[in-house]
């Protein structure tokens, strides 16, 4: 009698968890997702009143729905400080474009591998005379960055340890505080950088300075406390990335993201 209540009670788990599993399947048809909407190539706002993305990551995140199969709803939520808690949070589940950190390891998985790189650079007001050949110049001096932006997990690091950072909510601000002479550099990516520098028309007034501070890849990653995060998502991701990276997806995808920005900015 046991072995028979017993097996009637592995059968009744077994179907409540095919339902489950099948619901689950259901419910992860739809994924949610972010990024920084400040960071032209890579992604900006759109500028119809809408909440959509623009951008290489856009390009990349809408190619991966379709090669997988899953409707992936891309959305600007606000800053990128704020984007991070949302997936800190679990209320997104993907983010489009991060830096390997240890501290944004602890609340989301990294899709290897990288799907694209980009690098941070020194910006200084042109004609202030800050001299820029090694990180270790910039000691003393008062720097500028975005809230939450981040360098990879070594120069972080370094700067924590070592620089005089301040801490602002957006690109526009970190340029204003330079150009007026608040700041003596401001650290941040080279390609968003310039775009925006000629956006807000800072671009003559500001440089780059080499050589440059890191050179990190950009990850898609997944929330922990996305109800979607499951091992076989992330290897459909895994797989789906490199297969676009072979056959050159990534690469026209910011080169023709390069093109729209122009266009964009220049209305």
């Amino acid at each position: 009698m046991k072995s028979v209540k017993f097996y009637f009670k592995f059968c009744f788990i077994s179907l409540m968890a095919v339902i489950s599993a099948s619901l689950h399947a259901e419910e992860c048809k739809v994924l949610t997702a972010t990024g920084n909407s400040e960071y032209p190539p890579y992604l900006w706002r759109a500028d119809d009143g809408t909440t959509d993305l623009l951008g290489a990551n856009r390009l990349i995140i809408d190619e991966l729905g379709k090669r997988l199969g899953v409707d992936i709803q891309l959305q600007d939520v606000g800053s990128w400080a704020r984007a991070q808690d949302m997936l800190r949070s679990g209320r997104i589940d993907l983010m489009a474009g991060a830096f390997y950190t240890i501290p944004r390891n602890q609340y989301m998985d990294y899709v290897y591998p990288a799907f694209l790189n980009t690098k941070s650079v020194v910006w200084r007001r042109k004609g202030s005379g800050l001299v820029y050949d090694k990180r270790e110049d910039l000691i003393g001096r008062l720097g500028v960055t975005v809230i939450n932006n981040s360098f990879g997990q070594e120069f972080d690091e370094y700067a924590k340890a070592n620089l005089n950072l301040q801490y602002v909510a957006s690109l526009k601000q970190a340029f204003l505080m330079i150009q007026r002479s608040r700041a003596d550099y401001a650290l941040y990516e080279q390609n968003p950088g310039l775009a925006y520098a000629d956006l807000l028309g800072y671009k003559s007034d500001l440089e780059v300075l080499d050589p440059a501070i890191s050179s990190e890849g950009l990850y898609l990653t997944v929330s922990h406390k996305s109800k979607c995060n499951t091992g076989a998502l992330r290897g459909m991701l895994a797989k789906a990335i490199r297969d676009m990276e072979i056959d050159g997806f990534m690469a026209n995808a910011l080169t023709v993201s390069l093109k729209n920005w122009n266009e964009f900015s220049a209305k």
